[in-house]
């Protein structure tokens, strides 16, 4: 099954925050969730897409003589625009900007493609226990390209972890899970009305799936982002512990992801508002009280990873 596509939007080396090790992290392309905080807002779309950075541009206009579609217009003073409806994402124009003014996010990849790169790396994996962590977007939206890369890696040694929202089919949770060895699952928000008030979808099928992959001893890393004014209120720090702790056969570990501004610059590269500028990161101390509130309840609790 190495020639099955799939559709990924970056693939990042020596990552040393997603599972234990150094590790190699493919992000999958597209995500059922539209977090108004999310640092990889370029992974929600499940299709490609073109980004036009204006201040780059050179004018040369090699992109509009390209353009196999005729998709691409001269505004002057505005650029060189694409006009979406007639634009198809083919990346002609990205091919030939000689500024890289123009790049598509988002590219098609077999998985003997994604193997051969996440091989290059296994004398790293080997020395310091790391592997591969397949992240998004959310890579179980993508589960026929996902599950053959999790046999391949099974099937050559490496350690595979998933990095998910848990917003999944739970038929689709379970095939996955027979070839995971670890679990990075996100838990945003306990109210679902609250849930689908910021994301887009309920929290109940999420929580449903961490409740019954913890009934079949599926290795978990549970992460919660810490984002001032959302979810850093008493009540949704109590429910979420007392869900937590009550999860069959326990959880390998909490870790506590507080927000940060590091995703500003992608959404003026994609050129999208910002809802959260306004948001700082929490303060040392408010963070030191949600580690003490998991702790005290007898939860193993980790900073970022």
């Amino acid at each position: 099954m190495g020639d099955v596509e799939g559709l990924i939007f970056d693939i990042k080396k020596y990552a040393i925050h997603d599972g234990p090790g150094i590790r190699t992290t493919v992000f999958l392309k597209g995500c059922p969730l539209s977090c108004p905080w999310c640092h990889n807002p370029e992974g929600i779309s499940s299709k490609p897409h073109l980004v036009y950075r204006k201040d780059l541009c050179i004018g040369c206009g090699e992109c509009l003589n390209a353009c196999p579609n005729g998709a691409i217009v001269n505004k002057g003073n505005e650029g060189f625009v694409t006009i979406p409806s007639l634009c198809k994402g083919c990346g002609t124009c990205a091919e030939v900007c000689p500024a890289e003014a123009r790049e598509i996010i988002g590219r098609k990849e077999t998985v003997q493609q994604v193997l051969e790169e996440i091989e290059k790396d296994v004398p790293f994996y080997d020395t310091s226990g790391g592997g591969v962590t397949f992240s998004g977007g959310e890579p179980l939206m993508q589960p026929g390209f996902l599950v053959p890369l999790l046999d391949a890696c099974g099937e050559r040694g490496i350690h595979r972890a998933v990095d998910t929202s848990g917003y999944a089919d739970p038929a689709t949770l379970m095939a996955v899970a027979e070839r995971t060895d670890l679990f990075l699952f996100d838990i945003k928000l306990m109210d679902p009305d609250r849930h689908r008030a910021l994301t887009g979808v309920s929290n109940e099928r999420i929580l449903s799936n961490l409740f019954n992959l913890a009934g079949t001893g599926a290795k978990l890393a549970v992460r919660i982002p810490l984002i001032p004014g959302i979810n850093d209120d008493e009540e949704n720090l109590e429910r979420t512990a007392t869900f937590l702790k009550g999860l069959p056969n326990g959880i390998s570990s909490i870790h506590i992801l507080p927000y940060h501004e590091t995703g500003l610059s992608k959404y003026k590269k994609l050129g999208r508002d910002y809802r959260f500028r306004a948001i700082g990161p929490p303060s040392d101390n408010h963070i030191a009280t949600v580690v003490k509130r998991f702790s005290d309840m007898g939860l193993e609790v980790k900073i970022g990873g």
